[in-house]
């Protein structure tokens, strides 16, 4: 792939790491780190170099017998890699020395950040003095965090001043350290993004990823950061632009705070792979690694190579942490071989408490199911619960127009019942067909699995959606004024070769969102457990019914079940000259409904109305009109869970009593059809009396 060898400053789990990735280019690479170091592990070679990445000798030895030169950790001698720089030209190191000098320094790249406006908790420096650190906590008040500026990592170097009295035990832990003060970021978040800045200045970006610290140490990240798309565009902003300002290729880890009132702020940047990103090397087409090693060589990276492999793909990195008994640790990673979606990678260290031994990344379908199999991995104490905030829907709810709203709720209900992440939108296909395809385009890099497309008439809705992505479609025909509905299934149904729709019957959106589970449980078991629960209790209903009709006789069950209680809207649209608008209404029969009675909700004897009772006193009339129903048909969808019936009527359907006059075009069409007829009347009067009979000839 390319024949320039790469020399690698550390030989710790990154270096090796690093060492796997280039392996599977063909790339060579060389070690400086202490002999047998977990990088050199995997790597044999004799020209490793054996010593300490900070000692100048062994740093010039490494450069004398590689191309290109990078770093696992940025506590490497900046100052002989700087005149290495000015000394061997040819030799490429990455990131550049004066970017690796700086951000060594804490505090000096907090100030560099300000100065190009990057968005950092307010710092200041200090001296190790009690009278300094009071003067600080004067300022930022309590707590603060009291940093050291270099050698600081892992958490190693910091200290919560919580008040003045820890002022004293704070010089302790860090008296031998240059130290700087942090005012408090009162984050409800730990964020990270990891960007790869190439040769010519441009960046890259994986996804944002959320960040669990325990005992200042990562534990967890989940990947993509539960956070919503607005954030995570903002996090991956402020990422970018922070990187933009260094010099050098290479891949950075950037560590962000997102504060309760969403502000979001830069804490500090890392100039390597880091252990946010390890996720990346079984969820994404390319590795941070990876990443790192085609950025430093120049060779070209997939403009979708740093995104997640698939729109559905989530992911959870645990750290396997040296346990407090010699290999105890070990417990978590076995049980994570016998965990579906988990892939184990051991570092090769000697297990000390707390010392980061591994990780095991955890990939699945849903942020759901990789917190599942998690734990499975963990103790049953430890199990993380699901935290997701504004997740991102699984199944989209569309229609042409809020009419369509009444029938498409039913299969929303269903979805909310199953816990289901949807969304429900207005999308028309003629009236927003720009709308329409963006929605379409843009479905499944959003994470979407389903779409359900709700159209009456023309119906065109689900079929344009369908053509324009390779989602599962499921039409819902809704019933509309006329053709009841026959119009939009034939024209769903009717979709070309290569532009499959799946389609339901006439406003039947409870079959759509059935569908859409059954889609969702092939790859996500959850939703299959609870389809099965879902079937057993339709079947224990169906059965409680017929021991019920069985034991009582049809007459009684008709009698106690026939008219039952039902909350539901009456949706009244516009007809010729009279508009009605949405009213409430606790109307009490189901005579008019498709559905059986023993389908709604009971309702005492005492409180049955008929329907055209319920109208006539509703105190929701404004003009005391009065309301009758003749030959009334209705459009009924009973909800089952929420125990509501959605009722459809038209003014063709409900007419006002006494106000159904002809309107001043009628009348005028009815006077001109009088005229007419008057005038041809009188044409032919006016023609016989014209007329004249012939003369009789007499005979010769």
């Amino acid at each position: 792939m390319d024949s320039r060898t790469i020399g690698i400053l550390g030989g710790g789990q990154l270096g090796r790491m690093l060492v796997e990735a280039a392996s599977r280019l063909n790339i060579d690479t060389l070690i400086l780190d202490a002999e047998n170091a977990p990088a050199k592990q995997i790597r044999a070679s004799t020209l490793h170099v054996n010593g300490s990445f900070s000692d100048a000798s062994a740093v010039r030895e490494l450069a004398s017998r590689v191309d290109v030169l990078t770093v696992e950790i940025e506590h490497v001698n900046a100052d002989v890699l700087i005149e290495l720089q000015k000394e061997k030209p040819e030799l490429e190191i990455h990131p550049a020395p004066d970017t690796i000098k700086l951000i060594q320094d804490k505090y000096m790249q907090k100030m560099h950040l300000i100065g190009k406006g990057i968005a950092t908790p307010e710092s200041m420096s200090v001296e190790n003095t009690e009278e300094s650190l009071k003067a600080i906590g004067s300022k930022f008040g309590y707590p603060y965090m009291l940093k050291s500026r270099t050698q600081a990592y892992d958490g190693r170097g910091n200290y919560v001043v919580s008040s003045v009295l820890d002022i004293s035990s704070a010089l302790k832990a860090l008296s031998s350290r240059p130290l700087y003060a942090e005012k408090w970021a009162p984050f409800r978040k730990e964020l990270a993004v990891m960007v790869v800045r190439q040769k010519d200045g441009s960046t890259l970006s994986y996804p944002a990823v959320e960040t669990i610290q325990t005992n200042n140490i990562c534990h967890l990240v989940y990947a993509p950061a539960r956070i919503p798309d607005s954030v995570q565009t903002r996090a991956i902003y402020l990422a970018e632009k922070a990187v933009a300002t260094f010099a050098g290729a290479g891949i950075f880890g950037v560590e962000m705070f997102l504060l309760e009132n969403g502000e979001i702020l830069l804490n500090e940047i890392a100039p390597r792979p880091h252990n946010s990103g390890h996720y990346t090397i079984d969820a994404c087409p390319t590795s941070q690694f990876e990443a790192h090693i085609r950025a430093i060589l120049g060779l070209p990276i997939a403009k979708n190579g740093l995104a997640l492999s698939t729109p559905i793909t989530n992911a959870i990195m645990l750290n396997v942490l040296g346990a407090d008994h010699p290999n105890g640790e070990l417990e978590i990673c076995k049980r994570s071989l016998s965990t579906r979606g988990a892939t184990l990678h051991l570092y090769g260290k000697i297990t000390r408490p707390g010392r980061k031994m591994g990780h095991i990344n955890i990939v699945a379908g849903s942020m759901y199911e990789c917190e599942t199999r998690l734990a499975q991995i963990q103790d049953a104490d430890e199990a993380i619960s699901s935290e997701i905030e504004d997740e991102k829907p699984l199944v989209g709810i569309i229609m042409g127009s809020d009419s369509d709203l009444p029938v498409m709720a039913v299969g929303a209900r269903i979805l909310k019942q199953f816990g289901v992440p949807f969304e429900v939108t207005i999308v028309s296909a003629h009236r927003t067909p720009f709308r329409m395809t963006k929605y379409a385009t843009e479905a499944a890099t959003r994470g979407m699995r389903t779409i359900i497309a709700g159209a009456g008439g023309a119906a065109h809705l689900p079929g344009m959606v369908a053509a324009m992505t390779t989602l599962p479609v499921i039409g819902v025909p809704v019933k509309g004024s006329s053709l009841d509905g026959v119009d939009s299934l034939h024209s769903i149904v009717q979709m070309p070769r290569g532009i499959p729709v799946a389609t339901v019957a006439i406003n039947n959106a409870t079959n759509a969102a059935l569908l859409a589970i059954r889609n969702l449980a092939a790859f996500m078991p959850e939703y299959q457990l609870k389809l099965e629960q879902y079937y057993i209790s339709i079947e224990d209903e169906v059965l409680g019914k017929a021991e019920k009709l069985e034991k009582i006789g049809y007459e009684e069950y008709l009698s106690k079940y026939g008219l039952v209680g039902l909350n539901f809207l009456l949706g009244v649209k516009k007809s010729d000259r009279c508009v009605k608008p949405f009213l409430k209404y606790q109307l009490m029969t189901t005579s008019m409904c498709p559905y059986t009675p023993s389908d709604c909700v009971k309702f005492s004897e005492n409180r049955r109305r008929t329907v055209t009772d319920r109208l006539d006193n509703s105190k929701e009339r404004r003009d005391g009109s009065q309301y009758h129903l003749g030959q009334t048909s209705f459009d009924c969808v009973y909800d089952p869970y929420s125990e509501k019936l959605y009722i459809s009527a038209t003014l063709a359907h409900i007419q006002r009593s006494n106000e159904r006059k002809p309107s001043t075009l009628c009348w005028c069409a009815i006077i001109m059809m009088v005229v007419v007829v008057m005038m041809f009347f009188m044409t032919v009067a006016r023609g016989v009396a014209s007329c004249h009979l012939p003369e009789t000839i007499a005979p010769a």
